[in-house]
């Protein structure tokens, strides 16, 4: 029984690996679409959340099924329960890619952000992208440096969705209600995909070391 637990256990984590990368692959196409305006793009990662969707349903189904079959103790019983609260926060992530994929085809054939904030927001898709890889790697490795670097990066993102909302409050910008809606909100998606993948690397990192780790910087809220 032992042997048929582990091997559970190495499901699951296989699982969360395949939707991480599917995450990705879609953070990818979802930023490129918003920053190209490439409607083709935006339709790949607003099509690919249902495949996400899907998987993660069938990864819940599994950790409650072993939880219920093999009634797991100690540190057996906070990977199951990890890996439901780190699929839930993959699904998210899988939505608010699709979120920023839907602005670029709402907008399209022009571009979402006024030409001002084009820049800031090409290096938050870059920064969330690079996280979301850097996450895939840690499900797949639990490599605790990446879990820090992950955090770090996650600081970056914070500071260009802040460098966003004290542009679009300025006294200099002018932009129309639309541009200022849309650069809110797609900043604000970008912010949150980061934070979902800080919160999956705290989680490794406790799985990892026993110890929670406590965020340092600014706090996050919302979802």
């Amino acid at each position: 029984m032992r042997e048929v637990f582990q091997q559970e256990l190495a499901e699951v984590q296989d699982r969360l690996v395949e939707i991480s990368r599917l995450v990705a692959i879609s953070i990818h196409k979802a930023t490129r679409a918003f920053n190209e305006s490439d409607v083709s793009l935006a339709e790949e990662a607003i099509s690919e959340d249902e495949k996400i969707d899907e998987l993660t349903i069938e990864l819940d189904e599994l950790a409650i099924t072993i939880l219920a079959r093999q009634q797991p103790v100690a540190r057996d019983l906070r990977i199951v329960v990890s890996a439901l609260r780190i699929s839930a926060s993959l699904e998210r992530m899988g939505d608010l890619s699709t979120h920023i994929a839907q602005l670029a085809r709402y907008r399209f054939p022009d571009k979402v952000v006024p030409k001002s904030l084009r820049g800031t927001f090409a290096e938050m898709g870059t920064l969330v992208t690079a996280i979301a890889t850097m996450l895939t790697e840690l499900l797949t490795n639990e490599d605790m440096h990446l879990a820090e670097t992950i955090r770090n990066e996650d600081d970056k993102v914070d500071a260009l969705h802040l460098n966003v909302f004290e542009a679009v409050l300025g006294e200099t910008w002018k932009g129309e209600a639309a541009d200022t809606v849309d650069a809110t909100l797609a900043s604000r998606y970008h912010e949150r995909f980061a934070d979902h993948a800080v919160s999956i690397a705290k989680k490794v990192q406790y799985l990892g070391t026993g110890a929670w780790q406590q965020n340092t910087g600014a706090a996050h809220n919302g979802s």
